[in-house]
């Protein structure tokens, strides 16, 4: 006897949102927006020449060319920045790299290549750039920020000389 009641309860819901399709329209969650990525159409290429330590981390870049989209160049450099370039045994040399990045718009694939300019260098002591910008990081937050005060960010807002 429950079973009907139940079944019974779920068949009137049922015509009910049939019947009213505004009821069953109100209900629905509304869309969330959908980021559109668009993807460049040519080639891009950019280059940095960077510094590597003893332990194969980037520790700054020297030099470098960049293509013509900023979205790229912006992965391209934080890439750059936290890159180890290491041999296949694990161990590094201390040297200027050129990395070069290729963009293909057929496959949107990033190819990356890495070339030894020169081995040498006074920085091979030096502490990686993702370390770097980890402690400037951690020390930021850390220390409070003071925060301006509410009513200089928000002015009152200016009333209409005319009701409309």
């Amino acid at each position: 006897m429950k079973y009907r009641s139940f079944a019974l309860m779920l068949a009137i819901l049922a015509l009910a949102f049939l019947a009213a399709p505004g009821a069953m329209a109100a209900t629905k969650a509304t869309p969330k927006p959908r980021v559109i990525l668009t993807l460049p159409k040519v080639p891009l290429m950019s280059w940095f020449d960077v510094e590597v330590n003893r332990l194969g981390q980037v520790v700054r870049v020297k030099n470098g060319k960049w293509s013509n989209d900023a979205a790229f160049n912006h992965h391209t450099y934080g890439n750059v920045l936290q890159m180890w370039i290491r041999k296949p045994n694990g161990s590094a040399t201390v040297g200027m790299f050129r990395v070069t990045y290729n963009y293909n718009p057929k496959t949107h694939d990033i190819s990356r290549s890495i070339k030894l300019l020169y081995a040498g260098g006074s920085w091979g002591n030096d502490r990686g750039a993702a370390n770097d910008m980890m402690d400037k990081a951690k020390a930021r937050a850390k220390t409070p920020q003071k925060l301006p005060s509410f009513n200089k960010i928000v002015h009152p807002t200016p009333h209409p000389t005319k009701r409309p």
